[in-house]
């Protein structure tokens, strides 16, 4: 079956609406940020702009958003095979890898800013969509490492390019908007 659409007919018992289909479709979409008629992967990484955002003042950012991305991981790669049996190879509407391959991204700051957590979403899509290698390479792997693992890496890219621009383009002083008026 090859198709990405949710409403797919169901393959097999596990791929049906019972609270464990439910329960799973609500992680491989990240609440529903994947059910978006179109884009739904920018609309998935908005799910790691939200856990960002809601981590930026926490203590110790890096560690919480790196235990944030591999907790959802774990959860990605459980219901990778539920997703795969009801709509083929890496469906459009399983979006958690999004969040994580962002999660990555922005994991260089000690907080992130409204600059950092906009040029992080820009820097990510940019590497999700573009598939340089090792990306694409990723997506061969079967099963839930193949749907995660290539965001993961463009989630890398991402990273580099955010720490390009605070090192060598941009003084750290320069990425202090404050998200003071989004709380």
């Amino acid at each position: 079956m090859t198709a990405a659409s949710p409403s797919d007919s169901a393959t097999g018992p596990d791929t049906e609406w019972t609270p464990k289909g439910i329960l799973s479709m609500g992680i491989c979409t990240f609440g529903g940020l994947g059910l978006s008629p179109f884009a739904p992967g920018t609309f998935g990484t908005l799910g790691g702009v939200l856990i960002a955002w809601l981590l930026a003042s926490s203590s110790n950012f890096l560690m919480w958003t790196l235990l944030t991305a591999v907790g959802l991981y774990i959860l990605g790669r459980i219901v990778a095979p539920w997703a795969e049996a009801r709509s083929g190879k890496d469906p459009g509407y399983y979006v958690i890898d999004e969040v994580i391959g962002y999660l990555v991204t922005i994991a260089w700051t000690g907080g992130p800013t409204l600059l950092t957590l906009l040029a992080a979403f820009v820097a990510f899509r940019f590497f999700d969509i573009l598939k340089p290698p090792p990306v694409k390479w990723f997506e061969r792997i079967p099963g839930g490492d193949g749907i995660l693992l290539d965001d993961v890496i463009a989630g890398i890219y991402g990273l580099l390019v955010m720490v390009i621009l605070r090192l060598v383009f941009l003084e750290p002083s320069s990425w202090d908007i404050s998200l003071a008026p989004l709380r």
